[in-house]
């Protein structure tokens, strides 16, 4: 699925955006002509040639400019395929809706919807004929847009000559506009049937109050249907600007090349300044909420809120985390809740670190008779990780996992762009990816837990669960076979 079509579906299912991209394995292998004293073979080398070490990573040799309107650009020249990868990322999400919830969606939404002289189908087949590939989405923080191509001139020149159009000259026709918002209040009402998005929902406007987090990315039912033309095109005018974007290249290209097509992109945008950044949120008041909803099991969402993305305190709590409940199994919440007592098909952790602090959540669903018991399981498994820290042992297997699964953040240009993209919209440090990998391997049980305790308080948890109030069943005792299955797949 194309970046452009999981924005579509995305406006549907209101999902976040991975800054990451799909593994491309090819990518990955270093341009090496091979050493004298080695010969060359055809077979996998065994694992335990690692003796007990990471794999390589690929190794990144990233270049900073700014152009001639100041937009940032960050380049990673990668010969290995025939072919490049730009990412535009600006700030331009629903953060600066200013008051128009689902603003900057529709406006990122519209953006391939026509261009001067073309409308969406010339557009979709100006780049699939060129064998190019257009991607966009908009979420909390930040828009995008994404544009793969061959490097070769004959293909890059056309494929970038449209995608200038395409984020520069918008012209945000009126029937695709209609269109959308359709697509828009069919997923509204989608939502209304959905327990855990209607909790997510309640969570958020909770745990950020009047802050511009507070509110969806995709906007209401009720901010969607008066949204204008005209204040598409004022969002785009300010939000689209060359000061307010970061430019990502990965690929077939040499510096000078880079620069020209970074020159190019920045000058067909309209000229502005960056936007300000989001001010930090204000504490929520702790407790429990609840939505009535007629189903078998009942969503828990936990939180509260977290960090901002340059925390320096990021490197622990992810670790921390990774071993409380970001890790899948083997985390202390999957193997008290699911593994020894059946309660869950999967409950998990994790730290949404954004501009401003985002949140810090603990999310599952159970058996609606065995909800409130459960709820105060993961109260307490939570207060009992923080009382006491993490193992040594469980420290070193999540260094070990957590440095064994690292090289995939770069096996791809696609991975590499968007963490390029990722780095220069949070004002990163170009060491970035060595400095937070040096720092988890520092890291001791002392701090991790030091760092979880600072941010996290398991009395100030902002609760919200959905599902029928029903009579309560008493929770069964751990053991190594639970006497029920874990609930089924959790909803979506």
């Amino acid at each position: 699925m194309s970046e452009r079509n999981g924005m579509r579906y995305g406006l549907l299912g209101l999902g976040v955006i991975a800054l990451v991209g799909t593994l491309t394995l090819i990518a990955s292998r270093p341009a090496e002509a091979p050493t004298p004293a080695a010969a060359p073979t055809t077979q996998l080398e065994s694992l335990a040639q690692l003796n007990g070490q990471a794999p390589s990573k690929r190794t990144l040799d990233i270049q900073q400019w700014q152009t001639a309107e100041g937009a940032k650009v960050l380049f990673v020249e990668a010969r290995q395929l025939p072919m490049f990868d730009l990412r535009l990322t600006f700030a331009a999400g629903s953060s600066h809706d200013d008051g128009v919830p689902g603003l900057a969606a529709l406006t990122n939404a519209m953006l391939n919807e026509g261009v001067p002289g073309k409308d969406v189908t010339a557009i979709a087949e100006g780049f699939e004929g060129l064998g190019a590939e257009f991607g966009n989405g908009s979420y909390r923080d930040m828009a995008v847009a994404s544009l793969r191509s061959l490097s070769e001139p004959a293909q890059r020149a056309p494929a970038l000559a449209l995608f200038k159009q395409v984020i520069g000259q918008p012209t945000f026709p009126a029937d695709s506009l209609a269109r959308i918002k359709n697509q828009l209040l069919a997923g509204f009402e989608y939502q209304k049937q959905n327990p855990g998005k209607l909790a997510g929902l309640q969570l958020f406007e909770r745990l950020y109050g009047s802050h511009p987090y507070a509110h969806p990315s995709e906007g209401t039912e009720q901010s969607i249907p008066p949204i204008t033309i005209e204040q598409l095109r004022v969002f785009h005018q300010r939000a689209y600007a060359s000061g307010n974007v970061v430019i990502a290249l990965v690929g077939d290209l040499s510096r000078a090349e880079a620069e020209s097509i970074a020159a190019e992109v920045s000058a067909a945008l309209p000229k502005g300044p960056a936007l300000p950044h989001i001010a930090q949120p204000q504490e929520p008041k702790a407790g429990l909420s609840h939505i009535e909803f007629p189903s078998n099991q009942t969503h828990l969402l936990l939180a509260q809120l977290g960090v901002d993305r340059r925390e320096p305190d990021y490197a622990a709590l992810s670790i921390g985390n990774q071993i409380l409940g970001g890790g899948g199994f083997g985390t202390r919440l999957m193997e008290e809740v699911r593994e020894k007592r059946g309660l869950t098909y999967g409950v998990y952790s994790g730290f949404s670190a954004m501009q401003a602090r985002g949140p810090f959540m603990i999310s599952l669903q159970t058996r609606a008779e065995q909800s409130e018991g459960t709820l105060k399981l993961v109260q307490d498994i939570l207060r009992d990780y923080l009382a006491e820290g993490p193992t040594e042992k469980e420290l070193d297997d999540a260094k070990r996992e957590m440095l064994g699964s690292f090289p995939l953040s770069t096996a791809s240009n696609a991975d590499i762009v968007g963490q390029l993209g990722s780095m220069g919209f949070y004002d990163l440090p170009l060491t970035y990816l060595d400095d937070f990998m040096a720092a988890v391997q520092k890291l001791s049980v002392e701090q991790v837990k030091a760092a979880m305790n600072k941010h996290l308080d398991a009395d100030q948890l902002v609760i919200v669960t959905a599902g029928p109030t029903v009579e309560q069943k008493p929770l069964p005792p751990p053991t190594d076979k639970p006497a029920e299955q874990p609930a089924g797949v959790p909803e979506h």
